[in-house]
């Protein structure tokens, strides 16, 4: 498929408003997508992905780790040598939107070795002279491809070439989605929901059938491609794959009374102050440990792989967290996790500084069969037997059914008083829903609220801190629209600086650069990335901030790294609690 063709069709579903008629129109493209690359993958695998912003499947560990101003600069230098990245910066203050920026300029004149590169052509038409886009589907994927395993020395220079090498070969409607694609910004309307509807009507297949396919393989491009080649029959022989994440099942907010109305009896489950986990291990070839959201953290764990290797004696994909813990075995605080995550390199000095312990509290898979469609307290059955373990060890989270409210307060008075969170409230009788957040799972109200807050603009310090972004602008989330066509903006609420040391200081700032949008002054404008974890004395109404409010004397407590900008609390909580 050509490029520019899945750009005009994109173009006309981002024009749609109603959600049924972008169904259609994605059902419609997905239909067309009947060529294949070099190497016999079908491009409906790659439109899949693509029209939903996505390069790899979700579960594929490849990122293409580009930050705006990088992708600004492949523009910039695409646009001519009168374009500089600072103009880039203005253009998506002042419309807000990459894709605009970049279809408003007049590409494939710039001439040299970089204009050739990946199969590049020189620009438009193949003596690089103009006259029309020769980029193929497989073209720019393979380009990105090669960014997203560019690593090492020089990576920043070659990233930017091979970007420039497409957008060199760009016409304006193709570069506007090109520009999207690189920084995860389609914002077209399409999300999940369409993209399995649409998979769904495009091949005549039952939804249910695609909604579990998807669930067990974590690959829209995959389980399209299975739909069109084999119905019904494909998309049942789909399973989960050791050593292959899928999307954590989340809880909401609930009480004892809420689970107890509900259902006939609560599972009860401490809550541990840790980092969410997903084990996968296969005896004597493999261990993987991903995070919630599917990053590979296997080498910053060894801890958990050596449990692995100790504890399980068949295929395992086991559902947990990581918890630090002092040298008695007593837990810390999360930030101490989050230590472990973000660590790279020197392992094995912080694991010196900070040890975790995995402990686990739901099985996926066991021994060649997937769990996931079967009630909560069989799987617990099935954990207790691969762990070889009963209820409190280490390495298995406590648990215990209750049906009586006064049982349960007293579970939770165990679990705070052996310093953990408190405690979570399950259906028994309740399956496993990957990515879902619903009524099934129950995280016990807090006493004392906090928000997770996405960090929208900061602002550089001064004096000894002059090198260090020092105060940080919070936002919260507001959807607009319904449906598969939402729209996700960020409002601000407050800011934060105080009581946050150098050392902490240095990590955000580091943390928090590659996603530097625009800079006017000392203060910067971020691209929605981060989630901060913040505590405060109270909310008031404020005209100061677009929320209209304020957070009271807001104190940093750490960053949620296992949190998206999408999970992060809403205007909508925010509202709720100030009424």
């Amino acid at each position: 498929m050509e490029f520019a063709t899945f750009a005009d069709r994109a173009a006309t579903i981002e024009a749609e408003s109603a959600d049924l008629e972008i169904v259609d129109q994605v059902r419609a493209l997905l239909e067309d997508a009947d060529g294949q690359r070099d190497d016999g993958t079908p491009d409906l695998e790659v439109v899949a992905r693509f029209v939903q912003g996505r390069v790899f499947p979700a579960w594929d560990a490849r990122k293409i780790d580009i930050g705006p101003r990088t992708c600004y600069e492949a523009i910039a230098r695409a646009a001519g040598p009168n374009v500089t990245v600072a103009d880039i910066e203005a253009g998506v203050a002042e419309v807000g939107d990459i894709g605009e920026v970049a279809a408003s300029y007049e590409f494939g004149g710039q001439q040299g070795l970089a204009a050739f590169g990946a199969g590049a052509g020189g620009g438009r038409g193949s003596d690089g002279s103009g006259g029309g886009s020769d980029l193929t589907l497989e073209s720019v994927y393979d380009t990105l491809e090669a960014v997203a395993e560019t690593e090492g020395s020089g990576s920043h220079d070659t990233k930017v070439d091979l970007l420039f090498s497409l957008f060199n070969r760009c016409e304006p409607l193709e570069a506007r989605y090109l520009a999207r694609l690189v920084l995860a910004e389609m914002r077209i309307g399409v999300g999940e929901g369409t993209v399995r509807d649409a998979i769904a009507e495009a091949f005549d297949v039952p939804v249910e059938h695609v909604e579990r396919a998807l669930q067990v393989t974590n690959d829209y491009g995959h389980v399209a491609a299975v739909a069109r080649s084999d119905g019904i029959d494909g998309l049942a022989s789909l399973s989960l794959e050791v050593g292959r994440p899928i999307q954590a099942m989340l809880a909401q907010a609930g009480s004892v009374t809420d689970a107890l109305e509900g259902w006939d009896e609560a599972a009860v489950e401490w809550k541990y102050d840790g980092a969410r986990v997903q084990l996968h291990h296969v005896p004597g070839e493999t261990t993987r440990v991903f995070s919630r959201n599917m990053e590979d953290v296997t080498d910053a764990l060894p801890e958990v792989v050596e449990f692995a290797e100790d504890a399980l004696e068949v295929p395992t994909i086991l559902d947990g967290e990581v918890v630090a813990v002092d040298d008695e075995g007593a837990p810390m605080a999360f930030q101490e996790v989050l230590r472990r995550f973000r660590r790279k390199h020197d392992v094995a000095k912080t694991r010196e500084d900070v040890t975790v312990r995995p402990i686990f509290f739901d099985c996926l898979h066991a021994d060649g069969v997937d769990l996931l469609a079967i009630p909560l307290v069989d799987r617990r059955r099935r954990l207790e037997d691969v762990l070889g373990a009963d209820s409190g060890v280490d390495g298995l989270a406590r648990w215990k059914l209750a049906d009586d409210p006064r049982a349960i307060e007293s579970i939770d008075a165990a679990a705070l008083e052996a310093g953990h969170e408190g405690i979570m409230l399950k259906d028994p009788t309740s399956t496993y829903s990957p990515g879902r957040r619903g009524k099934h799972w129950l995280k016990r109200k807090p006493d004392v609220e906090t928000f997770d807050c996405v960090v929208t603009g900061a602002e550089w310090g001064e004096g000894r801190r002059a090198t260090f972004l020092g105060t940080f602008v919070l936002s919260v989330r507001v959807d607009s629209g319904g449906g598969e066509s939402s729209h996700t903006r960020f409002e601000p609420i407050g800011k934060v600086a105080t009581g946050i040391t150098d050392e902490t200081l240095a990590d955000l700032t580091e943390l928090l650069e590659p996603h530097i949008r625009a800079e006017e002054g000392k203060s910067v404008d971020l691209e929605p990335a981060v989630v901060f974890e913040v505590g405060y004395e109270e909310i008031q109404t404020s005209p100061t901030y677009a929320s209209g409010f304020a957070l009271r004397f807001p104190r940093f407590i750490g960053v949620r790294d296992d949190k998206e900008p999408a999970d992060a609390d809403s205007l909508e909580r925010v509202e709720r609690l100030r009424s």
